[in-house]
């Protein structure tokens, strides 16, 4: 019995160090990633852009470690969790998310997101290759002068730059944010609502970057100056109060945001728009939400290819999700549990590929067609290519196919692999603004 009492002991005693090692060296790595932290935010006060002046540059990047330590540690303090995600989230078999979410490091490793496109827009690199810029300051109080620290004054540089934000935030916009090219706007880590005055312009530019932000509550603002680079300004017409205009612009990522409730549409993309990916994004509280292609009559927007997966379209929405004009949509993985008149419209003759999506009809009896072709009548549609490969159709929820199936049609809408419709639920859990939880993982 003393023997077996003196090995319990023992066995207890060794279990004890053990435990006591392994919350040392875990006190050890996060000291570690502090440090890592800390490093690689300071490195952005040493930007190539060495023109700025002091002044400038000291409004948005950081004076010591000490700063930068009390950033991360805020910005982790006040990040909570929008829904109950397990600590582990990888293998959710959302290629995007599986890319970087299984990262507990990743606020180390930001750029490594624009590795992790998927469909027509998978190739935007954002400002990967550029410095990162913190936004301090939640302002805009001149449009054509913009403050440094502020969102307006990172967006319009002619470098490329990772956009990260120091802390929470709401952002009102007097007038419509123009953005230049090779931008990345990072909010993960933060709570940043883009929200209540204007919203977010890419227009004739490229390689852009949307991620983690609430946009909500735009309004119609212009007749103003307003900045799209440091070298130019010019007068704005009436904008639309769109949430994300896209107007002439090409390889662009839209992932993980909120958006509800906008003047006019959540995305548009429209006049000769191309490769562009619009995916994990929440959908809420709209009437038009997606305008794909500028008008029947606009040609240059046959060329357009938009890939829209892994997206949840939630309460409160009615018709557009999307409405597509002359161009090649692949519409893929998709949890519609919400419109009150159609799912996906369209006209002049686009190619509309649905693999994959799960379609909940509404109660309504007249109004449980996914699909309509708007103002044309069947003799002209009966020809254009519209599919619908293992949707997942429920309460009522029917798609009426179209065309002869052209292989090299469907070619040009295809843009990855879908998996099965039964994956939906799993795939789209979390789709929308992250906010990353005390344990790094998101």
């Amino acid at each position: 019995m003393a023997v077996s009492l003196r090995c319990f002991c023992t066995w207890t005693l060794l279990v004890l160090v053990m435990f006591l090692s392994v919350n040392a060296a875990e006190e050890k790595d996060e000291l570690k990633l502090r440090l890592k932290e800390t490093q690689e935010l300071l490195r952005s006060k040493n930007s190539s852009m060495a023109e700025w002046s002091d002044d400038a540059w000291n409004e948005h990047t950081v004076e010591d470690s000490e700063e930068v330590a009390a950033m991360v540690d805020e910005s982790i303090r006040n990040s909570t969790e929008r829904r109950k995600l397990g600590f582990f989230s990888c293998v959710t078999g959302n290629p995007i998310d599986d890319c970087w979410r299984c990262d507990p490091h990743w606020q180390l490793h930001r750029k490594r997101l624009a590795n992790c496109g998927i469909g027509f827009g998978r190739n935007a690199v954002g400002g990967r290759d550029g410095k990162y810029y913190v936004v301090s300051n939640p302002g805009d109080d001149d449009p054509v002068n913009p403050r440094p620290g502020t969102l307006r004054h990172a967006v319009i540089q002619d470098q490329p730059l990772w956009i990260v934000f120091k802390r929470d935030m709401v952002i009102t916009l007097k007038q419509e944010l123009i953005l230049n090219s090779f931008k990345t706007i990072d909010a993960r880590g933060t709570n940043v609502h883009i929200a209540n005055g204007a919203c977010i312009t890419i227009q004739f530019v490229s390689n852009v970057i949307i991620h983690g932000l609430h946009i909500h509550d735009c309004k119609s603002t212009g007749n103003a100056m307003v900045r799209s680079s440091p070298s130019h300004y010019g007068w704005r017409t009436m904008a639309d109060g769109d949430g994300i205009s896209i107007f002439g612009a090409s390889h662009i990522w839209i992932d993980h945001n909120s958006l509800s409730n906008c003047a006019d549409g959540l995305i548009d993309a429209i006049m000769g728009s191309t490769a562009i990916t619009i995916s994990n994004n929440y959908f809420t509280h709209h009437n038009e939400v997606m305008l794909l292609g500028h008008s029947d009559s606009y040609k240059r927007d046959k060329q357009m290819q938009v890939t829209i997966a892994y997206n949840h379209f939630g309460e409160g929405l009615i018709q557009r999700m999307p409405r597509c004009r002359h161009g090649y949509f692949h519409v893929v993985n998709n949890d519609y549990t919400h419109w009150e008149m159609y799912a996906i419209g369209g006209s002049a003759n686009p190619t509309i590929n649905s693999q994959g999506n799960r379609y909940l009809a509404p109660a309504n009896a007249f109004a449980k067609e996914v699909t309509k072709r708007v103002d044309t009548e069947t003799g002209v549609w009966s020809h254009w290519n519209w599919r619908s490969e293992g949707d997942l159709l429920l309460n009522g929820a029917y798609f009426i196919p179209s065309g002869a199936g052209a292989a090299a049609s469907y070619a040009r809408a295809s843009s990855l692999g879908a998996k099965s419709s039964s994956m939906v639920g799993v795939i789209t859990s979390n789709a929308g603004a992250l906010v990353c939880r005390r344990g790094r993982r998101c």
